[in-house]
């Protein structure tokens, strides 16, 4: 792709500000725009003297300000969002708020300023209580939580825009994405850094239900090729899809802890020792999840970059070096 005018919303935030890392290095111009309420400031210390770099302070909810960041863009990045299954169960409207009216903001401002394509963080939670596995992309059950509501609801506007408007878009389904400027902090935190924050503290942590359910864990580095594909696609049969971002790969919460015992226990050898306990399930989660990536890697190219093992390879030296102290 050639150097491009690029917009990353929550560009703060775990993916984003690796994404922008990788576009920056890739000689691209990037806006990021984001309000701060999830993301974090340091995630993008680094970057704020590059000279192709510039961060907006604003919300999606307003439409000006996305009218605003959108003028002029080659492409839109939406990641911004306020994840999270039991956030949204206990907050509904704000999540809605957010995840629906911010993305249609997004999408109208997007499509008015002529963008070659809006790409879009979609959810594995979209599958619902779907039962088969692996989980393909044209089969999808009835969604578990408002969360898993918003992120379907994303779908249909991408579509129906296209079919309005002519706006080309692409939708990543990513499954538990994980890795560099993962945050363990809050309640809302994702599995593998809370792992790894307990681990590091000698503490057990705590797994939700026997350890049974399992997940297609994906490193942050697929991620962010899935995305680069979709934004340099220029088959139609390409755009306005929506696509598995995974693995491809089944791990159970049993051997996610023992592979990051293991990992860690390189670093300080009583992490070995660390055992887990069992708490209650959580409501709304699925109780496991595994996708098909054959779509993907028909239509845009993807290829697995790094495997769950690897992933968790690479991801562990960073977590101990960036979380020990933390």
């Amino acid at each position: 792709m050639q150097a491009s005018r690029i917009l990353v919303t929550g560009g703060a935030g775990f993916i984003g500000s690796n994404l922008v890392e990788s576009l920056l290095a890739d000689g691209h111009q990037v806006t990021v725009l984001d309000n701060f309420s999830t993301g974090k400031r340091e995630n993008l210390a680094a970057f704020q003297a590059h000279a192709n770099f510039r961060l907006v302070e604003g919300d999606i909810r307003d439409l000006s300000v996305c009218r605003r960041v959108c003028a002029g863009q080659d492409y839109v990045s939406h990641q911004a969002a306020l994840g999270s299954v039991p956030r949204s169960i206990q907050d509904p409207m704000t999540s809605t708020e957010v995840n629906v009216c911010g993305f249609v903001n997004m999408l109208y401002a997007a499509q008015e300023s002529a963008v070659k394509c809006f790409v879009y963080a979609a959810s594995s939670s979209t599958y619902g209580d779907s039962q088969a596995l692996p989980k393909v992309e044209e089969h999808i059950g009835l969604p578990l939580s408002p969360y898993a509501i918003t992120k379907y609801v994303n779908e249909l506007y991408a579509q129906n825009f296209h079919d309005l408007y002519g706006i080309n878009c692409v939708g990543l389904r990513y499954f538990n994405v994980f890795g560099r400027r993962q945050s363990p902090d809050g309640a809302y935190a994702a599995v593998i850094p809370k792992f790894v924050s307990s681990l590091i503290r000698l503490q057990s942590p705590v797994i939700n239900g026997d350890g049974s359910y399992s997940r297609d864990f994906t490193y942050i580095d697929n991620v962010i090729q899935a995305n680069k594909l979709a934004m340099q696609a220029t088959n139609p049969e390409a755009l306005n899809q929506v696509y598995n971002v995974a693995c491809g790969q089944q791990t159970d919460l049993n051997a996610l802890f023992s592979q990051l015992r293991q990992q860690l226990s390189q670093y300080d050898p009583a992490i070995a020792s660390v055992e887990a306990e069992h708490g209650p399930l959580r409501a709304g989660d699925v109780p496991h999840s595994l996708a098909s990536i054959a779509k993907i890697s028909r239509l845009l190219g993807y290829k697995v970059l790094f495997d769950t093992k690897a992933g968790l390879e690479a991801a562990s030296s960073w977590y101990y070096e960036n979380l020990k102290n933390a």
